[in-house]
């Protein structure tokens, strides 16, 4: 339904470099720049924007579906060695479904990552 989202950022390179850390694992990375504006997604194509300008962003949640569990695993490790803070640790939420597998990581302006992969162990 999305073509692309944007958060507003109070660093704007302080938020890229957390965001092409935490992605990175996922094969998502800088697909395009413009002052103060950074679009991440696969190839050429960006689908999240982070942008300095007010207000800034706090408390959106915004959730990236992965095809594996191990991309959610190396999303959680690779946020929080980025600066990430934790928000729930990859598992199964059976409270969403039986293989909604999750991980939740605050982004540096407090902002909900999540990435999830509903296929089966």
């Amino acid at each position: 339904m999305f073509d692309h989202v944007a958060l507003n950022v109070s660093n704007a390179g302080k938020s890229r470099e957390f965001y092409e850390q935490a992605l990175k694992p996922m094969g998502i990375g800088v697909a395009a720049t413009f002052e103060n504006w950074t679009g991440f997604g696969k190839g050429e194509k960006p689908q999240l924007w982070i942008v300095q300008r007010d207000p800034v962003s706090k408390g959106a949640h915004i959730a990236l579906n992965v095809p594996d569990r191990k991309a959610v695993d190396a999303f959680y490790s690779a946020a929080l060695a980025a600066g990430g803070k934790d928000n729930g640790k990859p598992g199964v939420r059976t409270d969403y479904s039986p293989t909604y597998y999750a991980a939740f990581v605050f982004d540096p302006d407090g902002n909900n990552i999540e990435v999830v992969c509903h296929t089966p162990a």
